[in-house]
């Protein structure tokens, strides 16, 4: 348990510049976003392409963690892949600024689930990034993107649900959960939740 947490404590500090610039990034596009009165419509069609790719990017970093500091055994790969992408990628896209969403009392606020709403889409893109990093474990350049995508998902759920009369306030608590949507689920997908299951140290 000790080298578990050593070796978190390690990736969460290699990985923090990646979430911080991605988080930084997200906030600056909103106050975009919003100032220029950008259609819903907009936020509606790039959340249906941010999630399904950041579901792709985490089940490539989180099989990766799992297949560098683990056995690589095929089964729990699968299921740490599936879980640790479409669960936690479900709760950092959708749940947590739906919370946001209904916090604020946005007008066009909803719940809306990547992998039942676009199953077809959602699903067999997890299971392309669990293969690729079976073949290929990567973890810092596609958290990276990861977090970039995860940051804009999120964003996009809440603006889709924003209307026109956005005020200061609406600005600032979207910034805080913004934040919370990408560096709590985004981190622990990445890296706590395949550590959580190590099989043991290797020398890939």
């Amino acid at each position: 348990m000790t080298a578990i947490l050593k070796t978190t404590l390690h990736e969460l500090k290699s990985h923090a510049p990646f979430t911080l610039v991605g988080t930084l990034t997200g906030i600056g596009l909103m106050l975009f976003l919003i100032r220029s009165e950008v259609p819903r419509s907009v936020s509606v069609s790039l959340f249906g392409m941010m999630h399904p790719f950041h579901i792709f990017l985490s089940a490539i970093v989180t099989t990766g963690m799992y297949r560098i500091y683990g056995r690589g055994k095929i089964i729990p790969m699968l299921l740490i892949g599936y879980l640790g992408s479409v669960g936690i990628g479900s709760l950092s896209d959708c749940i947590i600024p739906w919370i946001g969403e209904k916090l604020m009392n946005l007008p066009n606020r909803g719940l809306h689930l990547g992998f039942i709403e676009k199953w077809w889409i959602v699903n067999p893109l997890a299971l392309a990034g669990i293969a690729f990093s079976c073949r290929w474990p990567s973890t810092k350049l596609p958290h990276a993107g990861h977090v970039l995508l995860s940051t804009l998902a999120s964003l996009f759920h809440i603006t889709m649900a924003m209307g026109s009369d956005i005020d200061n306030s609406t600005i600032g608590v979207t910034s805080i959960f913004l934040f919370l949507a990408v560096w709590i689920p985004c981190c622990t997908s990445d890296i706590v939740f395949p550590l959580l299951f190590q099989a043991g140290r290797n020398n890939v």
